[in-house]
């Protein structure tokens, strides 16, 4: 899988005819094409015939290493169209020159002086589009914006409209430049945030430092991070305290403090204080390079908006030429007095105004813009397809540890029973727990925080869902929840106990219980209250016994919620919400919950910045522990649909008008292609907004 850039591509419907014609090859596994960033992502063993065959579909593309072009406009706008600009403003003149000696030039033997001045117009500004569509027609492929500009204008030569078919062509080039001039901007403000790869790494070598590129640092070295710099590889730091900036990442704005031995990951901005850091990872497995990947690689999910869209441009352009053919030919056949140069000028009208433009350029741009605009709030989304299910979600599911707690779980109480006393019950719980790797068993041996005698424990047995059976002291000690007192047949007096708790039987008998106390992160209740604010219901699922889930759940304001689930339940329950209210999110860690995610209609992935197994199983990964940010997705999700959908209604709309006022003789060829750039360019401006959030 190598990712490389297409310089010149400059129409969607371009990107979708390459990456339609590369898939239908023997020799592609895998080929994703992206228009906003002209870029594609191929897995072939045959690089030459793709590149040929790429030449074959569009000329004018070129293929390049990726390495190779370190920004997608280098160069100012000015001096990259200026041979656009000089054939602009030498078509403007001869225009001018045209229209205001337009008797004179008529007055002359065939009107030889009239022709020479517009059809020189004319080649000067439209001889790329003529030539382009003489190209497409000889491949085969007739019906594009080219061919239609073509035989409008020369239609219109045809009819003796000379000064409208050289406006008509001066407009389109020039509306062709600006849209391009627009496309590239939107390029640069989505580029932009994805510009977060450091450049460089100061490494450690023999005593000194050497700059060097991220990408030639091994796990195991030391660099040196100062004041004001980019952190270019994950690590963790050895000397030094710092605050780091982590909003390139995680959307935060608050600085992260940071000390020897934490974490740190490429992309954060370190701010005060000189960090030494020991690299963990190499750059191409780092959080930041996964990060870049997800983004870039989103577009080869497509929404299936995304998919008509492309699909109606392919059979919109062949029924509006040979609709355009009717209004030209059948009026005059059917009418009395109807002429034909009268309704070949109208058809000319509707051919001009028809450019599917608008649509299939602002289409793809926008949601890659809502991909690129989530990106910068820390929220990961891995397709555009995903987008628009977010939209129509109506249940969202948390996971309790974790997601909407914190899940720093911590003794805050021994119950005594049958005169045991609290030291025994924790010995003989931590004794138990103490191979276990559950957090509920760490926060036990912390509270313990005494030195083991390893022969003091048998025969240690993991009861699935229930807890632990150990021979400790060559006695039998259970320690679980109360579903294993009843297996067990334990007489105990309370079954509905609140907080986490963990019961304890030593030969038989009920010794106590040992309650574990969790705490709700910061902003759940503000995360499920706008959810419900929206009309979305939220659902708990948890491991935890039902008395501590109701607790919380009535903290929270959830009203639906299952207890005592096992990861196989939580299935189960996922399943019987979807056939109950249809689209269902599902939030969880990413790892224990791996199935969950699959299976809901989103699997969203909470704090798992860094985690191999969220980033494959989920479809969002929201890379902070804030269960707020579902609803900035859902956020994101809708501004995105309604921007798209504002561009498809009135690009169709401004054209159905032109459309009916050109068929009645209204609207001239003038107003008609300043309609369709017009469109164009608004809606790619509109398209842009998504990646400020308006």
């Amino acid at each position: 899988m190598k990712k490389y850039k297409l310089k010149n591509m400059d129409c969607a419907a371009c990107a979708a005819k390459i990456e339609g014609s590369l898939t239908r090859l023997d020799e592609v596994k895998f080929v994703s094409v992206n228009f906003a960033t002209s870029s594609m992502t191929i897995d072939t063993n045959d690089f030459e015939k793709i590149k040929s065959k790429i030449k074959e579909i569009e000329p004018d593309v070129e293929v390049e290493d990726n390495d190779k072009e370190k920004s997608l406009v280098s160069t100012s706008e000015l001096s990259e169209n200026k041979w656009t600009i000089i054939k602009a403003v030498s078509g403007i003149l001869l225009l001018l020159i045209g229209l205001i000696f337009e008797e004179e030039l008529h007055d002359t033997p065939f009107h030889i002086a009239e022709y020479v001045v517009f059809v020189t117009a004319y080649l000067v500004v439209g001889w790329k589009v003529l030539a382009a569509a003489i190209k497409n027609i000889i491949r085969g492929q007739v019906f594009n914006e080219h061919f239609l500009m073509t035989i409008a204008t020369l239609g219109a030569f045809a009819i003796h409209e000379m000064p409208e078919a050289v406006a008509v062509m001066l407009f389109y080039v020039v509306g062709e430049l600006f849209q391009d001039i627009a496309v590239n901007r939107s390029r640069r403000s989505i580029k932009s945030l994805l510009e977060i790869k450091p450049d460089s790494a100061n490494l450690k070598d023999n005593g000194g430092i050497i700059k060097v590129s991220p990408e030639d640092v091994n796990p195991g070295d030391e660099i040196v991070i100062r004041a004001g710099e980019k952190i270019p590889l994950d690590g963790l730091v050895t000397d030094g305290c710092s605050f780091v900036d982590t909003s390139a990442l995680t959307g935060e704005s608050v600085p992260r403090k940071i000390k020897p031995n934490d974490e740190v990951l490429a992309g954060m901005i370190n701010q005060t204080g000189l960090i030494t850091v020991k690299v963990t990872r190499i750059f191409g497995e780092s959080s930041i390079s996964k990060i870049l990947e997800m983004v870039e690689n989103a577009t080869s999910k497509k929404a299936e908006t995304e998919k008509f869209i492309t699909t109606f441009a392919k059979y919109y352009t062949p029924v509006v030429v040979f609709g355009a053919l009717l209004i030209a030919v059948m009026p005059p056949l059917l009418i009395s007095g109807a002429t034909f140069s009268d309704w070949i000028y109208r058809a000319l009208v509707v051919l001009v105004i028809s450019c599917p433009c608008a649509l299939v350029i602002s289409i793809p741009l926008g949601y890659f813009g809502g991909i690129g605009g989530a990106s910068r709030r820390g929220i990961l989304v891995k397709g555009s397809n995903f987008l628009d299910a977010l939209t129509q979600v109506k249940t969202v599911v948390f996971d309790k540890t974790g997601t909407l707690t914190k899940g720093e779980f911590k003794v805050s109480e021994i119950v005594t029973s049958n005169e045991f006393n609290e030291n025994t019950i924790l010995e003989y719980a931590a004794y138990a727990e103490y191979n276990s790797n559950h957090p509920i068993a760490k926060s036990i041996l912390e509270s313990y925080n005494r030195d083991f005698d390893n022969s003091r424990i048998g025969k240690v047995e993991e009861i699935p869902g229930h807890g632990v059976k150990a021979y400790i002291d060559n006695k039998v000690v259970f320690a679980g929840n109360d579903k294993l007192l009843h297996k067990g047949n334990i007489e105990h007096e309370k079954c509905e106990i609140e907080g986490t708790v963990v019961h304890v039987v030593i030969d038989k008998k009920y010794a106590g219980n040992i309650v574990i106390s969790d705490n709700l992160k910061d902003d759940s209740i503000v995360a499920i209250k706008r959810l419900n604010k929206k009309g979305i219901k939220t659902v708990m699922l948890t491991g935890d016994n039902q008395f501590a889930a109701g607790t919380f759940a009535r903290k929270l304001g959830i009203k639906e919620y299952y207890a005592g689930l096992l990861p196989e339940n939580k299935v189960e329950h996922i399943e019987r919400l979807l056939n109950k209210y249809g689209k269902v999110a599902f939030v969880g860690d990413g790892i224990n919950d791996a199935p969950v995610l699959t299976r809901a209609d989103v699997g969203i992935a909470m704090g798992a910045l860094g985690s191999d197994a969220a980033i494959e199983t989920a479809d969002v990964v929201l890379m902070t522990d804030s269960p707020s940010k579902v609803a900035d997705a859902i956020d994101v999700a809708k501004r995105t649909r309604k921007i798209i959908w504002q561009n498809i209604v009135f690009a169709l709309g401004v054209k159905a008008v032109f459309i009916v006022l050109g068929v009645f003789g209204i609207a001239t060829m003038w107003e008609a292609v300043f309609g369709d750039m017009g469109v164009a360019l608004i809606a790619i401006l509109n398209a842009t907004r998504i990646l400020k959030g308006k």
